[in-house]
């Protein structure tokens, strides 16, 4: 973790930003969002016809992992980064009535949005926490897949996040990102810049550094593909892209 950062003013950035993002996914954002995105990054129809479509409007994904996943019923699976609930609601429908998915985030607006849609499609194997990625409260072998889109490179330790997420695996657990990473070293000048930390691109970690760390925490990195589909809107958000190479990536690992 750079010294530079202010941990506690780009948490701040990003709850306010994915606050408006539950409350108001029709706004505009640094990246796109809704059934459109999801559909183009490979999710199939026939799962977005079976979830609520107000989650939906406010999936903030960057790809599609769950052939990574290889969910099966009655998987034990968690969701680091939950939002409005659109992959929790996709892995539940896998899973099946003898699994079961939690969803874990740290804005309250978004966890309220989440536990509210699935109350109303009465969907009894999912539960959606409050919590953060770093710290994951749970026990140790508590699941047997960890997801999560487009929300770990938010995270200033890295490393701390793939080691909770082995922690908290079964052996031979599963873990499957969708993620924004860098072809080059972001400076510090936008790692600082909160408007495009929040973006999910000040965050971005290098590649190769990105999937040594999952490796350092005991996990065996599988397939890694680039999600060209995968674009950001905003003009300033598109030109650091196009200068450090920051892009979106799906992968797979096993415990």
């Amino acid at each position: 973790m750079p010294e530079s950062l202010d941990v506690d003013r780009l948490e701040r950035a990003v709850k306010s930003v994915y606050r408006d993002v539950a409350e108001a996914p029709t706004e505009e954002y640094h990246f796109e969002m809704g059934r459109s995105l999801a559909k183009r990054l490979g999710y199939p129809v026939s799962d977005l016809d079976t979830i609520p479509e107000e989650a939906l409007e406010s999936f903030a994904g960057v790809g599609y992992h769950f052939d990574f996943a290889a969910l099966e019923e009655g998987d034990d699976v968690l969701d680091l980064g939950s939002g409005s609930g659109t992959d929790v609601f996709v892995a539940a429908v896998h899973v099946g009535d003898t699994g079961s998915v939690t969803g874990l985030d740290m804005t309250n607006e978004q966890l309220a949005k989440a536990r509210q849609l699935r109350d109303e499609a009465v969907i009894e194997n999912v539960s959606f926490e409050r919590g953060y990625i770093e710290d994951v409260p749970f026990d140790d072998g508590t699941f047997d897949v960890v997801l999560s889109n487009g929300v770990i490179n938010l995270s200033p330790d890295k490393q701390q996040v793939f080691t909770e997420a082995n922690r908290i695996l079964t052996a031979g657990g599963r873990l499957a990102v969708s993620d924004i990473i860098s072809e080059k070293l972001i400076p510090e000048s936008i790692k600082n810049n909160e408007d495009l930390w929040a973006a999910c691109i000040g965050g971005a970690e290098q590649i190769d550094r990105y999937t040594a760390l999952i490796e350092e925490t005991g996990f065996e990195v599988g397939d890694v593909r680039d999600n060209t589909q995968y674009e950001f809107r905003s003009e300033q958000a598109a030109s650091a892209c196009q200068k450090y190479g920051v892009k979106s990536i799906s992968l797979g690992a096993h415990r």
